[in-house]
C-alpha cells in the first residue's frame, strides 16, 4: 500500500504554491497526499509554516507541537517542517522541538524528496497539484523583496527580490490552462518590482499582457502591489485587455506623512492620493483592495485621525487592517520603542474597521440591479457561492445564488443580476 503524507499549509498563498509543487512531486514518486485534512491520518506529515507576524508564528508553532505530540504517541512515523518560520528560526526550532525529523527553510524543500529516498523530478517544474478549486490558481511571479519597510520581516526571511523569467511563467500558465484553470491570481511579495533584477526595468505590464494573450485565460487578478514608482503602463493593459480584472490589491499601510516616513514607505500622502485618483480615472470601475496598519510606533492621535479621514474619503471597495506587531530584526524593532498599548491598538483597529464596514455596506447596496459576470466556486447550504471580477477568493465578498433557482456548474461563468446585499456579500439571480 502507498504511504499517505498529510501536508498542512499555513500562511499566505505564496506558501500554498510551494505546497502544490511539493504535492505534485510526492505523487509522482508514489505517495498518496492529502492537503489540510480535517483529521490527519497519514504516516508522514509536512507542515508548511508562516513566520510573518506574531499570531501567524504562534499558529505555526502550535501546529508543530500538536503533530510532535502525535509522533510521540506513535500516531505518526515522520514529521517534517518547511516554510518561513523554519527559514527564520531553524536553529531555535531544532533545539526546542526535536521531535521533528528535519526542518527545511523556504527554498530548500526539494531536499525532502531525497530525505525520503526519492528523486526530485526537474521536468515537472511547471506542474502543480492544485489545492484550490480546479478553475482557479495562484501564480507566483517572484520571491523576496527589496523594500525596506520598517515593520516588515519578509526581506529577512525570504531575501532579496528574485523575478522568475517571463517564459517560465508563461509555460506554467499554459500548463495550468490545459488542466482547466480559467482564473489566475498573480501574486508576489511586491508585484511592481517584477523584472527589475532580470530585465533592468519594471516588466509587470508586459508580463500581464502576455498572460492575457494566452487562449483560455479568462480572468487575471493582481495582488500585492506597492505604491511608490507604480508602473503606470499597467493602466493601459487593464483597459485594453478584457480578461485583466479591474482589481488591484495595493497595500498602502498609512496616509500621514509622519507615519509613511517612519514606516520607510518611500511615498508621501499627496502621492498616495494622486495614485488612487489616477487608478480611478485611467481604469473606470476599478475596485481597489488595500491593507492598513494601526499602532506603529510613533502613531499619534492626529496620525490616526488622518487615517480615518483617508478611509472615509477614498471609500475603498475592499479593505483590511491589522495592528502593529513588533518583529525582531526589523528596522522598527531596532530603532523605535513599541510604546502604543495593545488596548489602544485594538481600539484603533476596531474603529477603522467599523468605518469600513459602513462603507462596504453602502457600496454593496449600490450594486443592486447591476449585471455581473460571475464564476461559481462551490455549493454551501442552500446557495451556490460565486465571485465577480472584483472578488478574489478567500478575502473578498461573495455572491450567493439560491440553489433551487437553476442548476449551475462549479467552475463555469454565468451572467448574474444583483438582487440584494448585506454588509459584505451580494445576492444574485441568474439572467
Amino acid at each position: 500500500m502507498k504511504k499517505t503524507i498529510d501536508i498542512i499549509t499555513l500562511g499566505c498563498s505564496k506558501n500554498l504554491v510551494d505546497s502544490e509543487q511539493l504535492i505534485r512531486q510526492l505523487e509522482e514518486v508514489g505517495y498518496n497526499v492529502t492537503h489540510d485534512p480535517e483529521r490527519p491520518q497519514g504516516e508522514i506529515a509536512v507542515i508548511n509554516t508562516c513566520g510573518f507576524i506574531g499570531d501567524a508564528k504562534e499558529e505555526s508553532i502550535n501546529m508543530i507541537l500538536e503533530f510532535a505530540q502525535a509522533k510521540e504517541e506513535g500516531e505518526l512515523e515522520q514529521l517534517f517542517v518547511m516554510g518561513c518560520l523554519s527559514e527564520r528560526y531553524l536553529k531555535e526550532l531544532s533545539i526546542e522541538i526535536p521531535q521533528v525529523d528535519k526542518y527545511y527553510g523556504k527554498f530548500n524543500w526539494k531536499e525532502l524528496l531525497n530525505d525520503l529516498g526519492k528523486s526530485y523530478h526537474q521536468e515537472l517544474e511547471p506542474e502543480r497539484t492544485l489545492t484550490t478549486p480546479k478553475h482557479y490558481a495562484y501564480l507566483k511571479i517572484s520571491e523576496g523583496c527589496d523594500r525596506t519597510c520598517s515593520y516588515c520581516a519578509i526581506p529577512i526571511i525570504t531575501g532579496k527580490h528574485v523575478s522568475r523569467p517571463i517564459e517560465e511563467i508563461l509555460e506554467e500558465v499554459e500548463y495550468l490552462v490545459s488542466t482547466g484553470v480559467k482564473e489566475f491570481q498573480v501574486i508576489a511579495q511586491e508585484l511592481t518590482y517584477y523584472g527589475i533584477d532580470l530585465y533592468k526595468k519594471q516588466m509587470l505590464p508586459e508580463l500581464v499582457e502576455r498572460i492575457a494573450d494566452i487562449s483560455g485565460v479568462e480572468w487575471i487578478r493582481l495582488h500585492y502591489a506597492y505604491p511608490a514608482h507604480f508602473p503606470t503602463d499597467l493602466f493601459r493593459v487593464m483597459r485594453e485587455k478584457n480578461n485583466v480584472c479591474k482589481y488591484m490589491d495595493i497595500a498602502l499601510q498609512h496616509i500621514s506623512d509622519n507615519m509613511l516616513s517612519m514606516m520607510r514607505r518611500q511615498v508621501t500622502k499627496v502621492e498616495t492620493y494622486n495614485l488612487i485618483e489616477q487608478f480611478r480615472k485611467e481604469v473606470p470601475g476599478i475596485h481597489l483592495r488595500t491593507t492598513l496598519m494601526v499602532g506603529h510606533p510613533g502613531e499619534t492621535e492626529k496620525d490616526f485621525e488622518e487615517l480615518k479621514e483617508f478611509v472615509r474619503k477614498v471609500r475603498f471597495e475592499r479593505m483590511g487592517a491589522f495592528a502593529y506587531s513588533e518583529e525582531e530584526g526589523t528596522y522598527s524593532a531596532r530603532k523605535y520603542k513599541d510604546s502604543i498599548t495593545e488596548d489602544v491598538k485594538q481600539q484603533r483597529l476596531d474603529e477603522l474597521m467599523s468605518i469600513q464596514q459602513e462603507i462596504s455596506t453602502e457600496l454593496c447596496a449600490a450594486k443592486i440591479g447591476q449585471k455581473l459576470k460571475v464564476i461559481i466556486d462551490r455549493i454551501e447550504g442552500d446557495y451556490y457561492i460565486g465571485r465577480s471580477e472584483f472578488d478574489s477568493p478567500e478575502v473578498d465578498p461573495e455572491i450567493l445564488i439560491k440553489q433551487d433557482e437553476k442548476e449551475l456548474e462549479i467552475g463555469q461563468f454565468y451572467k448574474i443580476q444583483v438582487i440584494g446585499s448585506d454588509e459584505f456579500d451580494l445576492y444574485g439571480t441568474v439572467i
